[in-house]
């Protein structure tokens, strides 16, 4: 079963066409990755896939609800972690959670429970009365996906979720994103090749608006008669190699 679905969906800010005719298909509970380099359309993207910004023409469905006349719906389906902490940096992890919870609609001793529930599912109970400002920049991204978990979401948006971490800290969140699969749908933008390679079960490459390549690594790498997935991203993102095609 489809997650999400996108039908020629487009959108364009006065002549520029930002999205150019997306037309894909993301199965329920994997990890699909939107790659591509700065401007090529990723965050536009999301945006009409959250109900954020209205697409000028095509369609997109979340869980079988359209984006042009269920934006309301959607949105209550879906949730993002973005690059930047989601946090508010003065308030503990345990009140970042029991205040999004609230939003959210959850009573008081209500959201208690899911916040304590979030901190142990994440490994952040022992931080629980740290400031978010406090935390590391591991232990920060991990409260930001906790945080956009806790509406339990259908389909999970994740921003670049790992970007400026160190070794180490990454690969702790990749074991935080690889525990999701299953359980919802998750689209990851990253710009990390080996970290979509990695956690991806399918890719989808953009370039200018449209959807390049799209499929597992290796196939995209065999598209390309690529050595690697590396080679064969920049394949794909060469407007002059596209034209020769």
């Amino acid at each position: 079963m489809n997650s999400v679905e996108l039908k020629k969906l487009s959108k364009t800010f006065g002549s520029r066409k930002a999205v150019d005719e997306l037309s894909l298909s993301i199965k329920s509970g994997t990890v699909f990755g939107l790659l591509g380099q700065n401007g090529a359309g990723k965050t536009t993207t999301i945006k009409m896939l959250c109900g954020l910004l209205s697409p000028s023409s095509g369609n997109a469905l979340i869980e079988g609800k359209s984006v042009l006349s269920s934006p309301q719906e959607v949105k209550k389906l879906v949730s993002i972690s973005p690059q930047e902490t989601a946090a508010a940096k003065k308030l503990t992890a345990f009140e970042n959670h029991e205040f999004i919870a609230e939003i959210y609609g959850a009573k008081r001793c209500d959201a208690k429970k899911k916040a304590e529930e979030m901190l142990g599912r994440f490994s952040l109970s022992d931080r629980a009365n740290e400031k978010a400002k406090s935390l590391s920049g591991g232990m920060a991204r991990r409260l930001s996906i906790a945080m956009a978990l806790i509406n339990e979401p259908k389909v999970l948006f994740l921003d670049e979720p790992t970007l400026g971490l160190d070794v180490r800290a990454r690969r702790d969140l990749w074991k935080v994103i690889e525990e999701l699969k299953g359980k919802m749908t998750v689209i990851l933008t990253t710009h990390y090749l080996e970290e979509a390679e990695a956690l991806c079960d399918e890719i989808g490459i953009m370039n200018e608006g449209k959807l390049r390549a799209l499929g597992t690594a290796k196939e995209i790498s065999e598209k390309a008669d690529a050595k690697n997935f590396e080679d064969a991203f920049l394949f794909f993102t060469d407007p002059q190699k596209e034209e020769e095609r």
